[in-house]
Order: C-alpha cells, then structure tokens, then sequence
C-alpha cells in the first residue's frame, strides 16, 4: 500500500493550496485525490468559457437540491467544480472577500484566531493584486487579482443607478469600507482565470514529493480506532488504499466532504443507522448548519448590443473576431467575467453592515443561464447575505458514486423573505434608473413593484443559490452539540483527521465564498506546519494592524 505523509482529498480551492504549501518542505509527501479530471479544458482558461460550464457538466458536479418549499416546489440547482480547481475553475472569478463583521463574529463564537485581524494576513499571503498597494491587500501571492481588461461601457451605467438609490462608487470592497458599488475585480492573470489550481497547482506539479491523482473518488476515510491511517478510493472501476503517516485533510467541499464523513461512519447515529453504515464516531453536526446565499435575478432586453452578451448573429460575428483578438493580447470580449459589477449595500436605514449585493450581468441570465433568448440583455443579481435559514447535507444512499441528499431550506426563516422583497424593490429601482433609460428593453418578469404579494410570488418562482454553500461541518467550541472541527480544523474526537474547505465556516459571510475559502487553507496549512515543525525557514506572515 502506498503511503504519504498528507492526503488531500479534493483538488479544488482550498486542497490546491494545501497541497502547494505543504510540500514547500521537500521531505514532505502529499497525495491530493480529485474526482475530477485535470484543468485542461480551454472553458476553464478562458472567462468567457464560465457560460458554457456553468449551465451544464462540463467540469461541473451540477447538483440538483430536494423539492424547496420556499421556493414553490422547485428544485435547486448547485453547480459546484468537477476538476482541478474545484469551483475556482467553474466560476465567474469574482474576488469579494466578505466584511470585517464575519470574521470577528467567528471569533465572538468562541473560534480563537479567526477574527480579521487573524485573518487579513492570509488573504494578502494568498494575493498579488496588481492595483491596490496598501495595507487591505498582498503584493506577491500566487492568487492574482486584477481589474477586468476590457470592460463592458454597460458597467459605468450600473455604478451612476447604483448612485441614483443612494450606493456609493467604492473603489475597493475588499478594503477600508465594503458599502459600496465598483467594477469588480476578478481573479485572473494576463486575460486568463486565475484558478487556484493555476496559481498554486499547476506551478509546483514537478515536486517530486507531491502525487496529484485526478478522477479519484474518495470512498471513505480508512481508521484505526479513532485514528485516521488512510483513504479509499475509486478509478475507472477499481479500488485502490492508501496510507497516511500524519493526516487526512478532507477538503471536499460543503456537500463532499460531509458525504465523505458520513460514508466513512462519521456523524449522527441514527442517520448512519438508516444507511446500514457502522458508526466509527459519534459527531452529529455532521452535515448540519447548511447555509447559502439565496439570489434573484432581474433581466432586460438591451438595445446597446455592442456593449451586452446575447445569442444573435451579431453576437456570433463579433465572437469570430474576439477569438483572434484574445489568442493576441488576451483581451476584449472574451476575457469578461460577464459578472463586471459589484456592489454592497443595506435593505434599510437601520441595518449597519451591508446584508445585500448586486452583482451585475452585462448578459441575459435566465435560471442560471439554462434558459435561452434570442436577444442581447443585461441582469443584476440581488442576493440575502446572512440568510437565517439553515439546511442540511445528509446520504442518499451508502454509494460514493451518488449525490448526497442537498436541502438548503430556503426561506424556512420568515426574516429571509421580508429581506429579500425590500431587496427585490431596491433592485428594481436600481434597474428602473435614468442611468439605464436609453438602453433599456422589455423586462423579462416583470412585477407590479408596489404589489409585496406579488414580489414574494415572483422571488418563490425565480430564485435559487449564488453559488456559496458552507457550514456542513462547522467549526466550533468543543461546548457546541453541532460543531465538528476546532479552530485548528481538527475533527473533535478523533485523531490524524482534518476538514479544511467551505465547510467549515460557522456562518456565511457578506461577500463570495472562494477568497474566504483560499484563506482559510492558507492559515490552516501554516498552522499544520506548526504543529509539525515542518518548514521551519517559511515565515507565518506579519500581524495585521488594523
């Protein structure tokens, strides 16, 4: 049985980076196991290429929820990463790290060294942002962040009507003050996505000290008693084991790495029991604390068809030259994100830290792009940043092959659906703006604004996640029934065993989930160093001071 100090399993945001950093010490051995292929795919390294995966499996899981009795009946869609990367390869390449206030309320529950303070170090180890030099961002890091190359003249307008009801221009939403409206950055290098696969992955495939084995299903975690000793996993058919001589750090993801707990006997009994699985240990928040951001979507017909994404002819004519114009200077159309503002701001006066965003479309956004138009459009997405509801992750069935069972729960929690409808108006005012009126088409759902029972039936039929499932195997104090890893992401209970992803976040943060998620196995893997003693030449980065 091959054997290797660290297995990793799962190859996306967070396992990319563990397994760059820990075999930074050449007597280090790391094995990272991914279900999905490698990042070849030129829909990864193209942005653009985010429309084509993102509505369908291509490097996408594209997981479906249970029947959502906040959302009329419908099933959820969750894309989610099927590849090296992980969603950081799948996604719009957003780089909003959420507010101050999470980070600090992680810490309020009882999770030494996860306030800002502890935390803004690992965001700046993580980045190289190529505008902002000041003491919010890093200079260096493998993850670039960069303003988009080419931006859409449609964006300008969506700043002036975000002015309009009263959201500031911000130049930085990951800085001093995240209330506010700018162009977002994006994570990519040279008009290319910028994965985490591609920022520490891909750099360091030559180590000999690290093995990458792609289109590996984890079965389960192998124990010993209450020790982690190895992982079993599945390729084209067959079964192999391998050994760890230190950890096993799931890095799965918010549905993976439960389901992977629980096919290993891990969790709560009597979900165990109804599988026919032995219980290894009892940890019944296994699975528990599903929270995401629910999203709503306002499309319009666009007139400014140069300026918009749309399915027409013109659009295939100008595509047939923004191929060549990208192959040369990795620029124009097809270095967009689509997704090209951003903006922060609060459903009323009396609320302090901002707990809605805009995120702007300068394309037709139908059901998560599954829907087609025959027309040239732009969109704006408002989301709930700290949705009350809370869902659960439990086994459909004892086969690794399956898709766990998903409930997100969406508006279970009354205040979610009186959030979202002031929202809803705010959006609408938004869109409705001077800013957009020479522009501005038919709109594509369009609601009486003044009508909440109307607005309500419209967020019921329409919305769905943005994208930023978490908190299936929290982390928490030792006193909490539902935490399942300490603050040093160690599983309680049990030994040479971590959980290291999305996971693990106690509550959703006011942001996107991918930055938050880089930082985390940034911290985690110095921590892990530590406990080793391994590196010891590598230094933990400075205390923020601020």
């Amino acid at each position: 049985m091959d054997s290797y100090d660290f297995i990793v399993v799962g190859g996306g945001s967070a396992g990319c980076v563990l397994a760059s950093r820990l075999t930074e010490d050449p007597n280090v051995t790391v094995c990272l196991l991914e279900a999905g292929g490698p990042d070849s795919s030129p829909f990864i390294h193209t942005p653009v290429g985010v429309v084509a995966m993102m509505p369908t499996k291509i490097n996408n899981w594209g997981f479906e929820t249970i029947p959502q009795l906040g959302l009329n009946g419908r099933k959820g869609y969750q894309p989610r990463g099927k590849t090296l990367g992980g969603s950081s390869s799948i996604n719009a390449m957003m780089y909003a790290r959420g507010h101050r206030y999470d980070y600090d309320l992680w810490a309020s529950l009882g999770n030494e060294g996860w306030s800002y303070q502890d935390c803004l170090p690992y965001f700046k180890k993580a980045e190289n942002n190529e505008v902002h030099h000041d003491e919010f961002h890093g200079q260096g890091g493998p993850l670039n962040v960069a303003n988009l190359r080419s931006p859409s003249g449609v964006v300008e307008r969506f700043l002036d009507a975000c002015e309009s009801i009263g959201v500031p221009r911000n130049p930085d939403i990951n800085g001093a003050d995240q209330l506010g409206a700018m162009q977002t950055q994006v994570t990519q290098i040279n008009g290319e996505r910028c994965s985490a696969a591609k920022a520490y992955l891909t750099p360091n495939l030559d180590r000999p000290n690290l093995t990458v084995i792609t289109k590996a299903t984890t079965h389960k975690v192998l124990f010993e008693g209450k020790r982690a000793v190895g992982v079993e996993y599945g390729v084209k058919g067959n079964s192999f084991q391998i050994k760890c001589n230190k950890e096993v750090i799931l890095s799965a993801g918010a549905f993976g790495s439960p389901q992977i707990l629980m096919l290993s006997g891990i969790g709560a009994k009597q979900d165990l029991q109804a599988h026919g699985i032995e219980q290894v240990h009892e940890l019944p928040g296994v699975g528990e604390n599903l929270q995401d951001h629910i999203d709503l979507v306002h499309t319009y017909r666009c007139t400014a068809k140069r300026d918009t994404f749309g399915v027409s002819l013109q659009m295939a004519t100008e595509m047939t030259k923004a191929l060549p114009q990208w192959m040369k200077a990795r620029s124009g159309k097809m270095s967009s994100n689509f997704a090209e503002g951003i903006g922060f701001l609060c459903s009323d006066d009396e609320v302090k830290v901002p707990d809605l965003e805009f995120v702007f479309v300068v394309a037709v956004v139908d059901d998560h792009a599954r829907k087609m138009h025959m027309s040239h459009g732009f969109s704006s997405h408002v989301t709930l940043l700290r949705p009350k509801s809370i869902g659960t992750v439990k086994l459909n069935s004892t086969n690794p092959y399956d898709e766990p069972r998903i409930d997100p729960a969406f508006f279970s929690h009354p205040e979610d659906m009186e959030i979202m409808i002031k929202g809803w108006k705010k959006q609408h005012q938004m869109l409705e703006s001077d800013a957009f009126a020479d522009i501005r088409g038919e709109n594509f759902y369009p609601v009486d604004a003044s009508d909440d029972k109307a607005i309500e039936q419209d967020i019921r039929n329409r919305a769905d996640t943005q994208y930023h499932p978490i908190g299936t195997c929290k982390m928490g104090t030792k006193s909490d029934p539902l935490a399942v890893v300490d603050n040093e992401l160690k599983v309680y209970g049990l030994e040479a065993l971590r959980v290291v992803d999305a996971s693990i976040m106690p509550t959703l943060v006011g942001g996107n989930t991918n930055a938050p998620t880089i930082m985390i196995a940034e911290k985690v893997a110095d921590t892990i160093k530590a406990n080793y003693r391994l590196g010891e030449s590598i230094e933990k980065p400075a205390t923020a001071l601020i």
